[in-house]
């Protein structure tokens, strides 16, 4: 069949329109897929009357100043309102009102940036609609020069250069408002300082046993026996147990002084007694096994197995640092006392201690 035998409306569209951007027929019931076109332009009033463009800035600048006065209000809220404080709010009733100042700035605050950009882009920006041909995804140098070239364009027509207190404003706001979550790192509680590198522990202080509160003599530790000892003066009703036995717990085991292999552990050690910190260095767990015959001391978590017999070295498991011994001794009434406190912190994750 040749074309001139099929109808005049069922032929391409192509052939009765001119070539270039628009060279297809307007949509209709014989041609649904042809270029519909676009209506007419209708420029916005800021287009033409820079008066209101002027208000359109001061109202886009505003809006950033106000997210950038948000954002010092949320600061301002964290640091001085007292976290128990309440306020009545209807219909939430009594809430807590630091939770309260700290989401109402911080909503403004996201919400002002938000409304500004919308407010730019609507009433400022160029919002004439053009249409292009489709072209290759491959970046060819025409496609390159042609999306610089629109950068550039688009970057005139947001007018950022010209408006420059939309600029400053915008750039303010936005340089603000990631403070509020630095602020927030604040409740990640306060710096350790020097306080993990310290325990109770000093000279003179008392061994006693955690089981019978009572001060410990080399004559209560028998020959293979594990004791668990704290510092004398902490009781368990005390508010600083819990923190400070986690640091202080002391594992005592005797041992036959010829057993001992490390040097140093005979030096520090008296009659065979040996004094070492309870918390394994891997994750924190409490050693609470001990193996007579091999001198082995095995955290229950994770299996890390520490030779009490040679400085308590790792020998199995995922510790990565022997258990910290204390030196101790025994003093004028006999009794057990520490001669001075660890000299590397207890308990995982000190990756300076070599």
């Amino acid at each position: 069949m040749s074309s001139q035998d099929i109808p005049e409306e069922n032929l391409p569209a192509e052939q009765d329109a001119p070539h270039g951007h628009g060279s297809v027929r307007t949509a209709d019931e014989q041609n649904p897929f042809a270029d519909p076109g676009l209506p007419p332009h209708e420029h916005r009033i800021q287009d033409t009357d820079e008066r209101a463009a002027k208000r359109s800035e001061r109202t886009v600048a505003l809006l950033f100043t106000l997210s950038m006065l948000a954002t010092v209000g949320f600061i301002a809220s964290f640091v001085t309102i007292p976290v128990d404080k309440s306020v009545y709010i209807f219909p939430l009733g009594h809430i807590s009102a630091l939770n309260f100042a700290l989401g109402m700035t911080l909503g403004v605050a996201l919400f002002a940036i938000g409304a500004g950009a919308v407010h730019w882009a609507r009433t400022l920006m160029s919002d004439e609609e053009v249409a292009d041909e489709r072209h290759p995804i491959e970046a060819d140098p025409e496609t390159r020069a042609k999306v610089h070239a629109d950068f550039k364009q688009g970057a005139k027509e947001s007018v950022i250069g010209r408006r420059k207190l939309i600029r400053n404003t915008m750039l303010g706001a936005l340089t603000l408002v990631p403070l509020s979550g630095v602020v927030l790192l604040r409740d990640l509680g306060p710096l350790p300082g020097t306080k993990l590198r310290h325990t109770l522990w000093s000279k003179g202080k008392l061994l006693v046993n955690m089981n019978t509160h009572e001060p410990l003599r080399p004559s209560d530790v028998a020959v293979g026996s594990l004791t668990f000892a704290m510092p004398e003066g902490l009781e368990e009703h005390d508010e600083e147990f819990m923190t400070e036995i986690a640091k202080a717990a002391l594992m005592i085991i005797r041992l036959e002084p010829e057993a001992i292999k490390d040097k140093r552990e005979l030096e520090w050690s008296h009659e065979g007694i040996v004094a070492y910190s309870k918390i394994c260095t891997h994750v924190g767990c409490p050693i609470s096994l001990y193996e007579q015959q091999t001198h082995h001391a095995l955290c229950p978590c994770h299996q890390s197995t520490f030779d009490l017999a040679d400085g308590a070295r790792v020998i199995f498991g995922p510790a990565g640092h022997a258990l910290p011994q204390l030196r101790i001794g025994v003093n004028d009434e006999g009794y057990l006392e520490a001669l001075g406190d660890f000299e590397e912190p207890v308990g995982p994750a000190f990756w300076e201690r070599g």
